[in-house]
């Protein structure tokens, strides 16, 4: 089964090379896919029918009881015969079907394939969550399917509008199977089946699963995004909308009726809605004029009378139930595919001007004449057989309901004869009624591969009633593991019984309704309809819109305080509400006891229940209180700068805490990222204006206080309780032993990161180099060119030791290698200096932390970012030029590098026969150097290192380069001194002389800004 499906994906990848390759010709080889399902099928037919169901099982999540199930009972016997047998039949037609100048046959090709291989894995999966998977993959290829004509609109309408329905009620099921499964203690479908679970929940979920399969098999009141799918191909049209997708809907009731077809709730949805669905889906097919909408109605219909048999729960009905399932796939597809040859030979499918087909098209008028006859249900056909059963069924059952049954199928099975009838009529009729209002139809013969395969499907529908009792035997074991009823009987011939009488009645009232079709037609005219489920679902929709655009409105206000403002006062008062009232009312035992054991502190400051010890050290009172006051100012603050460094000292401050409590570690770090990320801030706000508004807004200030001052307190409420909830030994308390045993170092922390928890670490990594690349994305107006110093957009800058500014040349021997190209009044001497004597201790600094953070406080990211701020401060002492001296590699290679590094490292763990980055400890001794420990996480830990000075590098070009090169020209053309904007921490920026410009927060408008256009640097401006 899983060679079958993988079939299916290579074929579907494949299938655009083959079609520029061989062109149409290319549907033949995909024709294998769905064939080979068919022939799957049919080998392993003897195992299927002695019990000895063919099973294949993959681990996926093993703790999570994930897997990937596959199992081929008698249901999926079924299934998968339909879908291969006449998805195979369906490819030989698309051969000929589109013509040679079709466009996207490729594409269309390789969906139609995937689909396929979607609807037989989801037929073969015995894992609820892997039918869910396939069930979602059948919705996208069967929207992209319906879709394929994207240049019209009805196609994309329609294609948008079978999405929408059929994922909501995807989304339903997902619910459902998740209940189910959660509460059966088992995914295997299976298992549910045969020991089913009871209770209120599994009744809510089942009636979950109902939704997601009336969604798919189109079950009132989903069943108008049917007929709108008919703007598709024809060869979809036969094969998702006949034989395939929308069977899926009812292959999920066959599969778990069994089980649950006992429960009140399933009886009602069931026979509500297959009766409501069979009898709208009739009347509505004699109203129609275009073929195929006669037929989606007429199949809208069937599988109304699909799902009550096959949901109803006695053995008889679903006997019935399956041999309508395999005779509705053939005469169905069959009809589709013969409404795409008079389609093609005429180029119409209105049968009011349909006339003299009959004559030019002799095959395809047998195959129309034989599958309209097995519709509806004349004998010796497949859809006699199966009308008998299910009229048999209900009048041998002793339910109430069974009156009601037969009154209903028997008006449905009257409304299929009359709008069958009307079909064949209208397509083939000898000649128009007089007087003509139209001119004899051209008829142009068309090739074999369109007329053979609803040929050889209208044949099969006659061949395999012929043998009823082969039938019977094939479907029988399955119907027979529904709870109640009588086992059912198929047969051509049971003599002159009622339900003969019953079935002569049904054929001659749909003749009639047929003879009298105009004064029928006038009848439903004249008749008051409610407002179509179509019309309800467009109105909805606008609406919808009309919501969603209302409410947009009023809260995507572009407003990054007031998004910020909203998020967390909902975690203020939500969870805050819960929090409080835990507090008060709960007084959980643990708490007692924690009070109670430092009832005797003078240190500790009780809170109700609740002991809470202040301090350790009056230290933390002290920075405590500087954090504080930094965090009221920074909610007061007005000016961007002022409040940037009153947060830095806010971080600062929460460095000193980790210090105070023991963490070297997380200080360093907190100290290093506070001060890279004021570095950063600092060089973004050279684009923002100096004040967040032009207006005091002293209440709003009071505002920000007080959702700031309830957010804290809300917080450090979850902090003091959170660990009382704990239950278990948390699993860190190993963490010092495994940090040495397994990881080879002292450092908890750094062995943590790069080998306890290495995966996540990649994850986090991955992440920073994904938000590099995203930021230098937005910032940049143009490519970005392989090489740092090529700034300009012109590309005619010399490089390296030979760049200029200007007219200036780049000097070496100077404090800085760059340093000359600075306007004189942007320079600090000072700085310079200072920058010239730090460099190289902080780069050796970094390599101290990164080889010695094993075992002491630091590691691959604090020495990334160490090695960071040291290329920063080369950057702020001499400009751009001097950070590409610097740091001339381009950041995307040093980010590349470093990710390939650390993930790479695990590919030595598993060739030392450990798991994927488990770390390799080696111990030598080497001459001169004596014992040497090394161990493997130290290669990751330098990844991590590379991963964040190349972050580092791509900040400092995006916000400190690029932004000083879209500077320059504002610069130069307003006759200003100064070419770099902010080029040193201590220059003397004479950009103070430009006068503010005073209006709206909106309007205010920086140097920077106005020379960053789309015209001047060509790109888009940020």
């Amino acid at each position: 089964m899983l060679l079958v499906l993988i079939a299916h994906g290579v074929l579907a990848l494949a299938a655009p090379a083959l079609v520029a390759a061989m062109g149409r010709r290319a549907f033949w080889v995909l024709a294998l896919g769905p064939a080979s399902a068919a022939a799957y099928a049919l080998v392993r037919t003897r195992a299927v029918l002695d019990g000895r169901t063919p099973a294949e099982r993959i681990e996926w999540v093993e703790p999570l009881g994930l897997a990937i199930d596959l199992r081929l009972d008698l249901l999926s016997w079924v299934m998968l015969l339909v879908v291969g047998g006449v998805g195979a039949l369906v490819m030989l037609y698309c051969g000929a079907y589109f013509s040679r100048e079709a466009r996207g046959l490729g594409k269309f090709g390789g969906i139609l394939v995937a689909f396929a291989g979607s609807m037989a894995g989801l037929v073969v999966a015995d894992d609820m969550l892997l039918l869910f998977t396939f069930w979602e993959l059948t919705t996208v290829f069967s929207y992209l399917l319906i879709g394929h004509y994207a240049d019209r609109t009805s196609s994309r309408r329609a294609a948008m509008q079978a999405i929408v329905v059929t994922t909501a009620g995807g989304l339903a099921m997902l619910v459902g199977i998740v209940v189910l499964g959660v509460t059966a203690g088992t995914w295997s479908v299976s298992a549910v089946v045969a020991d089913p679970p009871s209770g209120p929940v599994v009744t809510a979920a089942v009636v979950c699963l109902l939704a997601g399969a009336a969604t798919k098999s189109a079950l009132v009141p989903t069943h108008f995004w049917l007929p709108a799918a008919m703007a598709a191909p024809t060869p979809v049209s036969a094969y998702l909308h006949a034989a395939a997708m929308v069977k899926a809907g009812i292959y999920l009731i066959a599969r778990f009726a069994p089980a649950f077809s006992d429960l009140t709730a399933w009886r009602v949805v069931v026979l509500v809605l297959g009766g409501a669905t069979l009898l709208l889906g009739g009347y509505r097919a004699l109203r129609q004029h275009d073929l195929k909408l006669v037929l989606a109605f007429g199949t809208v219909s069937q599988l109304g009378l699909l799902t009550l048999l096959l949901g109803y729960g006695t053995r008889a009905a679903a006997l019935a139930g399956l041999a309508l399932l395999g005779a509705h796939a053939l005469f169905k597809a069959s009809l589709f595919l013969v409404v795409g040859v008079v389609d093609a030979a005429t180029g119409t499918r209105d049968l009011r001007k349909l006339a003299g087909v009959a004559k030019k098209l002799p095959v395809t008028t047998t195959a129309a004449v034989l599958a309209t006859a097995s519709m509806i249900g004349l004998p010796p056909f497949a859809g006699y057989v199966a009308k008998e059963a299910a009229l048999a069924a209900w009048a041998h059952e002793d339910d109430p309901l069974s009156t009601v049954m037969i009154v209903v199928v028997a008006v449905g099975s009257a409304l299929t004869v009359a709008y069958g009838l009307r079909f064949l009529w209208g397509a083939f009729k000898p000649r128009l009624p007089a007087p003509a209002e139209h001119a004899p139809t051209t008829v142009h013969p068309q090739p074999f591969w369109m007329v053979a395969p609803p040929l050889v499907l209208a044949l099969l529908g006659l061949g395999v009633a012929l043998v009823p009792q082969v039938g019977e035997d094939l479907l029988g074991p399955h119907a027979d593991t529904y709870p109640t009823g009588e086992p059912g009987h198929l047969a051509l011939w049971d003599g002159f019984t009622p339900v003969l009488a019953l079935t002569v009645a049904v054929l001659l009232a749909g003749a009639l309704a047929f003879w009298q079709r105009e004064r029928v037609e006038r009848l439903q005219g004249a008749l008051w309809m409610p407002e179509g489920a179509d019309a309800v679902y467009r109105r909805t929709m606008r609406k919808l819109d009309r919501i969603a655009s209302d409410v947009t409105a009023g809260t995507q206000r572009g407003s990054l305080p007031f998004y910020l403002g909203v998020i967390l006062l909902v975690l203020a008062v939500g969870p805050g509400v819960a929090l409080a009232t835990g507090l008060v009312g709960a007084r959980g035992d643990r708490a007692l006891a924690v009070a109670a054991d430092a009832a005797d502190r003078p240190d500790v400051l009780r809170l109700g229940p609740f002991a809470v010890v202040p301090w350790d050290r009056p230290a933390q009172l002290a920075v405590v209180l500087v954090v504080v006051v930094a965090a009221v100012l920074v909610a007061r603050a007005r000016r961007r700068l002022k409040a940037v460094f009153l947060a830095g000292v806010a971080g600062y401050g929460n460095a000193a805490l980790f210090l105070l409590h023991g963490a070297p570690d997380l200080a360093l770090t907190q100290v290093l990222c506070e001060t890279i990320t004021l570095v950063v801030m600092v060089l973004v706000l050279r684009r923002l204006p100096p004040y967040f508004s032009d207006r005091p807004l002293a209440a709003s200030r009071w505002v920000r206080l007080g959702i700031g001052v309830l957010t804290g307190l809300v917080v450090m409420a979850f902090v003091a309780v959170a660990p009382l909830a704990r239950v278990h030994v948390p699993i860190s308390v190993d963490f010092p032993a495994e940090a040495e045993t397994f990881g080879g170092g002292h450092n908890v922390v750094n062995v943590t990161l790069v080998d306890i928890r290495a995966w996540d670490t990649v994850g986090e990594i991955s992440v920073l180099l994904v938000a590099a690349t995203g930021v230098a994305s937005l910032v940049f107006l143009r490519q970005r060119s392989g090489d740092v110093l090529r700034l300009d957009p012109t590309g005619d800058e010399p490089r390296g030791r030979t760049a200029r500014a200007g007219s200036r040349q780049v000097r070496p021997g100077t404090w800085l290698v760059a340093g000359p190209t600075l306007d004189a009044g942007a320079r600090s001497v000072m700085f310079e200096v200072v920058t010239r004597m730090l460099f190289y201790p902080m780069v050796l600094f970094a390599l101290f932390l990164l080889f010695s953070g094993h075992n002491a406080p630091g590691g691959g990211f604090a020495a990334g970012l160490v090695a960071g701020l040291a290329l920063a401060v080369r950057y702020l002492a001499g400009g751009r030029y001097e950070l590409g001296e610097a740091a001339p590699v381009h950041p995307g290679l040093v980010l590349g590098t470093g990710l390939f590094l650390s993930a790479g490292v695990g590919l030595v763990a598993l060739l030392a026969g450990q798991a994927a980055l488990e770390s390799v400890i080696v111990d030598l001794h080497l001459p001169l150097l004596g014992e040497v420990h090394l161990v493997t996480s130290l290669f990751f830990d330098i990844g991590v290192f590379l991963v964040v000075i190349g972050l580092v590098i791509d900040i400092l070009r995006t916000f400190g380069a690029e932004l000083d090169r879209q500077a320059e020209p504002y610069a130069a053309t307003a006759g200003s001194r100064v070419r770099v904007p902010f080029a040193t921490a201590g220059s003397r920026s004479d950009a103070r002389k430009e006068p503010e410009r005073e209006g709206s927060a909106g309007e205010r408008t920086e140097p920077g800004e106005r020379a960053g256009t789309g015209a001047r640097s060509g790109g888009r401006s940020t």
